[in-house]
């Protein structure tokens, strides 16, 4: 273990930073305010060469529901148009089983979270995940141990925070980490549930790594603790954040908007799905030339094929574009027309055609991704196709002679 803290001491002291501003409005209960975990991230920001302004609003003991219906809350939402708001409910809320979850703390968490954006919508919500008692809670036996407490708070705080598009302060985690390769270090009060000294410490050092996204490796700022006890800490904090940004969901303020899609063929066309995070317009290029802002598009292609499809997510505070290559296998095609060709199956691979007007004509077959397998001028006016060597799957012939063009579409099972 000495060697990776040291590893990580010659790594993060190598790398200097320009000072970074950040502000944060904490919503929470005893767990923020005890030894006040603000102030200490405040003062172990600043001996770090950053800044953070600061504001809270703490209640005793306050679920979600209580912050939710609270005037104050909303004032202090509305108070500063705020980098980050975090949100914390009582200790044991997100321990509690999922259906009580998502009824009695899901919609309080929302209507939060709406307060935030709609007062300004380049606020990131992030949510609190904090610690399972020393012991566990005997109320009920999923949570009666300290590991199942934390993994019921660790699960919750990322799935709530997935919920209203929100980023996740790690604490517990990095609490379960202390406490797994560290466990002289005590992180409880007397009474194995809120933070002791070391514990807010932790937590500011999880706050500042994810605030800011950045190690609080060297920091100086070490609160009543020695040295020793305050490195492993800082250490703890930027290995299980930073090595995890994405399980956090933790980006720079100016990297919020994020464009993904997904799509089908249907017997209409294709359908789009639009998945994009912190978003309000959208611009589509289907890659044919046609455009779209929808939000959900159905876009119909003039043939089958592959397309370059391309979308730009915007909203007030960033933009982001995704461009993907998309397989259009759904257009319906028309039966063979008589006066010129005629299909007959033979069997389930084999299939025979035939022109009627005598003329060269030319047979080509292209498989649902666009790919051509063959093509071919043929002066026999009768010629049969074998599919037994293909895959499963849709294919289109197409045939064409002097004055006549058309695509059959066969499906081979």
């Amino acid at each position: 273990m000495k060697f990776l803290l040291l590893t990580s001491f010659a790594l993060t002291t190598c790398i200097t930073f320009a000072q970074d501003s950040v502000s944060v409005l904490f919503i929470g209960n005893s767990y923020t305010s005890v030894n006040d975990l603000p102030t200490t991230t405040s003062n172990l920001t600043i001996s770090l060469g950053d800044k953070l302004t600061f504001d809270s609003q703490t209640i005793g003991g306050a679920s979600f529901a209580v912050h939710a219906g609270n005037a104050i809350t909303y004032t202090k939402i509305k108070a500063h148009p705020w980098d980050f708001v975090v949100l914390q409910g009582q200790s044991q809320e997100l321990s509690f089983p999922t259906s009580q979850i998502d009824t009695e703390s899901l919609p309080y968490i929302e209507q939060l979270a709406d307060s935030v954006h709609g007062s300004n919508y380049c606020s990131q919500v992030m949510m609190y995940m904090t610690w399972g008692r020393q012991n566990g809670d005997p109320q009920w036996d999923s949570i009666s141990t300290y590991a199942g407490m934390q993994e019921r708070l660790t699960n919750a705080a990322v799935r709530m925070a997935d919920s209203i598009e929100a980023s996740v302060s790690p604490v517990g985690s990095v609490w379960k980490y202390v406490r797994t390769n560290y466990p002289s270090i005590n992180l409880y009060n007397a009474d194995q549930s809120h933070p002791s000294v070391a514990g807010t410490y932790l937590a500011a050092c999880t706050f500042y790594a994810a605030l800011f996204r950045k190690t609080p490796v060297g920091a100086s700022f070490i609160s009543s603790l020695n040295a020793d006890t305050a490195a492993i800490l800082q250490h703890a904090a930027a290995l299980v954040v930073l090595d995890s940004l994405s399980k956090w969901n933790l980006h720079a303020l100016s990297d919020q908007t994020i464009a993904e899609f997904a799509y089908t063929n249907n017997n209409s066309g294709v359908s789009f799905l639009n998945t994009s995070s912190h978003a309000t317009s959208y611009h589509w290029n289907f890659g044919d030339g046609q455009s779209s802002t929808e939000t959900n598009p159905l876009h119909t292609y003039a043939s089958n094929g592959t397309y370059t499809v391309q979308l730009i997510a915007l909203d007030s505070c960033d933009t982001d574009t995704l461009t993907i290559q998309v397989v259009c296998t759904s257009l319906e095609l028309s039966p063979i027309q008589n006066n010129d060709f005629m299909l007959k199956t033979l069997n389930n691979d084999l299939y025979s055609i035939e022109s009627k007007t005598g003329e060269i004509f030319q047979l080509s077959i292209i498989d649902a991704n666009g790919r051509l397998i063959r093509s071919k001028s043929h002066s026999d006016s009768k010629q049969v196709i074998d599919l037994s060597q293909n895959t499963k799957g849709i294919y289109f012939i197409q045939l064409e002679n002097s004055s006549f063009s058309k695509t059959i579409k066969i499906i081979k099972n």
